[in-house]
């Protein structure tokens, strides 16, 4: 049985729910582990020697064949931004995939150690282990860059265990009513991690040095470290800076009683991988991540070589999107549950319009950007238009896992985010190699096309398939006293609020 500790009340009193506390602590969270692995991305560009790029005659052919760097032409203190390390395009490209190889791997042990063992320690080591990746980057770096490959490997096994320990705890702190703006919370971190990484990498890089980077965003992130041990606990139940109320209005909600006896239920494979519902997630997963790639990688490379911003300039460029995006996945995710609330529209309907603000915009786009030549001003719009739109996935499939089966909600999401990481590997590596001698906009032409086509499949499957209502192998017998799975708004006719746990507990 848990033991249920007595709660003492939450220390930011009325202001801010423990809940919101624990969903906000989760999202910085999974900013440093964002930030962490992003930050090679704008480093690496300070850290190698700059190819030579040729140039193209302004007076013939289609200036979009052309290279931007004779519209551009490097500044004067573009030199100091000169690197040291004689790495190719394609080394390049391996260094930046190679996070994706161990991500890839640990996904599903990391959600069934989240759902058997303790997803606040699974987190707490996604974190410690990016952290301590980062200070040694320089380190690797500087000893081989097979070295760094390696190490970067293991960065990624710690970060792919973060998104499903965040899923075991969403499933255990978020009331369904609630579940989109919490999940869009916790997940939203990861774009403004991206965004203050970013711009916080390109100074540095700028101002003091490649080596900076890592080493002063590796050694704040520490302070995390000590905060989430001292402060989350898994559910509830075990959190002692909660109020009484509020622990009442989660139990309830979620239908849980005070105390439960921990049963770890076996997860139904078979009928899992035949459900329509859960592999319109996994395709959704994996074709929207291919775009998420494109941006939160590529984009760097495409700024500098391509429209021919230095380091500076690249940071900000890069980070402001993705900021976009933070405040658009916010303003949507809170839009939707009050839809919701007022039973205008239901949890599929709900991740569908999010799912489609995440696809259909950005793929038009990515259409527009094989084509706007070297006109920076347009090609930056259009990609903080795509960037912005991507957010949606916060509060669309990336949600839906806790949906459809709240009792593997970890597993699930290991398992779509497992082949969900498949782009990030392949991503560097196809820009690379397409990009290896043709610096101009030419090549950039087909990697967009390429995106375009991925999204009209994960249009088609989850628009048909994807759905937000409780699967039927989730329902696992129960008897008194065990835990109950998570209901949909859909299958209440009401959800109880504070008012209502209030009174529950005066009575």
């Amino acid at each position: 049985m848990v033991k249920e500790v007595k709660a003492i009340g939450n220390p930011c009193g009325k202001v801010v729910s423990t809940r919101y506390l624990v969903a906000t602590l989760g999202s910085i969270g999974l900013g440093i582990v964002y930030g962490l692995k992003v930050n090679l991305h704008v480093a690496i560009v300070n850290m190698v020697k700059s190819p030579e790029i040729p140039t193209g005659n302004l007076h013939t052919g289609n200036l979009s064949e052309q290279f931007c760097g004779e519209l551009y032409p490097p500044s004067k203190t573009a030199s100091k931004e000169e690197g040291s390390f004689e790495w190719s395009s394609r080394v390049q490209g391996v260094l930046l995939s190679a996070y994706f190889w161990g991500y890839m791997v640990s996904q599903i042990p990391g959600g069934r150690m989240a759902e058997v063992f303790s997803a606040k320690w699974v987190m707490f080591f996604s974190v410690a282990v990016n952290v301590l990746c980062a200070v040694l980057t320089p380190v690797m770096a500087r000893l081989h860059y097979t070295a760094l490959i390696a190490m970067r490997m293991f960065q990624g096994a710690g970060g792919g265990v973060s998104f499903p320990a965040m899923h075991v705890m969403l499933a255990h702190w978020a009331p369904p009513n609630e579940r989109s703006v919490m999940s869009t919370i916790t997940y939203a971190g990861t774009a403004f991690g991206t965004v203050v990484f970013m711009l916080v990498s390109g100074l540095l890089a700028g101002v003091v040095g490649w080596e900076a980077v890592f080493y002063v965003e590796g050694s704040i992130s520490v302070l995390w470290l000590f905060i989430w041990a001292a402060y989350v606990t898994d559910t509830p139940e075990t959190q002692r800076f909660i109020s009484d109320d509020e622990r009442k209005f989660i139990t309830t909600s979620l239908n849980q009683g005070a105390t439960k006896q921990e049963r770890k239920y076996e997860v139904p494979w078979k009928l899992v991988m035949t459900s329509p519902a859960f592999l319109a997630i996994l395709v959704a997963h994996t074709c929207s991540n291919w775009g998420w790639y494109m941006v939160l990688i590529e984009l760097p490379l495409y700024m500098k070589n391509v429209l021919r911003f230095e380091i500076s300039e690249n940071a900000v460029l890069s980070a402001v999107p993705f900021l976009c995006m933070w405040l658009f996945s916010m303003i949507l995710s809170k839009t939707l549950d009050s839809l919701q609330q007022k039973r205008i529209i239901d949890t599929t309907m709900a991740r569908k319009i999010a799912t489609g603000c995440a696809s259909i915009v950005p793929m038009s786009c990515f259409i527009c950007l094989g084509y706007v030549q070297c006109q920076r001003a347009l090609a930056v719009f259009l990609m903080t238009i795509a960037v912005t739109s991507i957010g949606g996935m916060f509060c669309g499939f990336l949600s839906n896992h806790i949906d459809i089966a709240p009792n593997f909600a970890g597993t699930l999401i290991g398992v779509t985010n497992t082949v969900a990481t498949v782009p990030g590997i392949v991503v560097p590596v196809f820009v690379g190699e397409m990009t290896a001698v043709d610096k101009s906009v030419r090549p950039w032409r087909t990697i967009f096309w390429t995106t375009v086509l991925l999204y009209l499949v994960e249009i088609f499957v989850y628009m048909i398939f994807g759905s937000g209502v409780e699967q039927a192998w989730n329902k696992v017998e129960e008897s008194v006293g065990e835990t109950q799975p998570l209901k949909s708004p859909n299958e209440e006719k009401r959800q109880p609020n504070e008012e209502d746990a209030k009174r529950d507990v005066s009575e």
